[in-house]
């Protein structure tokens, strides 16, 4: 059985991990004599299925992994936290049946080979209960470095606007080329408080606990509007994911697209105390009066 735990990224809800149940404790296969195995057969795969695949690098033979048990509905980010292993990727592979670790390998390659060869994974992990095995793939947490908020919110007007520069469809809506947008420091200033609120306060909403909505905080920041519209997102680890998450949202999308805001601001803010430094992305577009 398959268990899924890519982190997923979507501009209308919070990242997550989804595998869950309860977690115990396994032995180690032998050595890690599977993880050998795996990375043996990531060396020199030969073929995936009926397809020609590339070699890939070896993964680490990471034993935090290895002493998982994954059972139905376990969350893979809180038990890898508490072996110490902190993921931004991870999936669990379970096999029924093969009585040696050869066996096991044979049963892997045949099914869950595009896993195996995966780049996105590096590191590994086996577990063996009598005739059960248990393959964890993960990726430790990468926390990239962010500059300031408005160095950054200039690289997301930046990509805003060379996604603006070419014809585009959002859902079932078709947009032609738009004027580029010009960077707005007031609504820069609507687009961090926002951000610096969801994370101060930990939630994920165009309204804000106290009922204020985009249009407040642009008029409280002191711009004088004619239209204003917000994209938010959560997860992403740079300009370039909070865009692409975005442009992936047909409503998102089309903010970024309408021909009608002119200018715009945008900002991100981390909590200090988020484990995984979670970064909150706003972006607020306005057209003045």
């Amino acid at each position: 059985m398959n268990h899924p735990a890519s982190q997923r990224r979507a501009a209308s809800a919070c990242a997550a991990f989804l595998l869950g149940g309860a977690c115990v404790l396994a032995l180690p296969v032998r050595a890690d004599e599977l993880a050998g195995l795996i990375n043996t057969y990531r060396g020199a795969p030969g073929t995936c299925g009926e397809t020609p695949a590339a070699p890939m690098p070896a993964l680490a033979v990471e034993p935090a992994l290895g002493r998982l048990r994954v059972g139905p509905g376990t969350f893979l980010e809180p038990a890898l936290r508490k072996q110490g292993y902190r993921a931004d990727r991870a999936e669990a592979i379970t096999v029924t049946g093969p009585e040696d670790a050869a066996a096991a390998m044979q049963v892997l390659r045949q099914k869950y080979c595009r896993k195996l060869l995966d780049g996105g994974f590096a590191a590994v992990g086996t577990a063996r209960t009598n005739n059960e095995w248990q393959v964890v793939l993960a990726h430790p947490l990468r926390i990239p470095t962010l500059p300031g908020w408005e160095q950054t919110g200039q690289q997301i007007l930046a990509l805003v606007n060379a996604a603006r520069a070419r014809p585009r469809t959002c859902g079932d809506q078709a947009f032609g080329a738009a004027a580029p947008l010009a960077w707005n420091a007031l609504l820069g200033q609507a687009a961090l408080t926002h951000s610096d609120d969801m994370a101060q306060r930990h939630y994920f909403d165009h309204r804000q606990p106290d009922g204020s909505v985009p249009a407040d905080r642009a008029t409280r920041a002191g711009y004088r509007w004619r239209l204003v519209g917000e994209n938010i997102a959560s997860g992403q680890r740079t300009p370039e994911e909070a865009l692409a998450s975005w442009l992936d949202s047909p409503g998102h999308c089309a903010n970024i697209m309408n021909p009608r805001f002119t200018e715009m601001g945008a900002a991100y803010a981390i909590h200090p105390a988020n484990d995984n430094h979670t970064a909150y992305w706003t972006q607020v577009f306005g057209s003045p009066r």
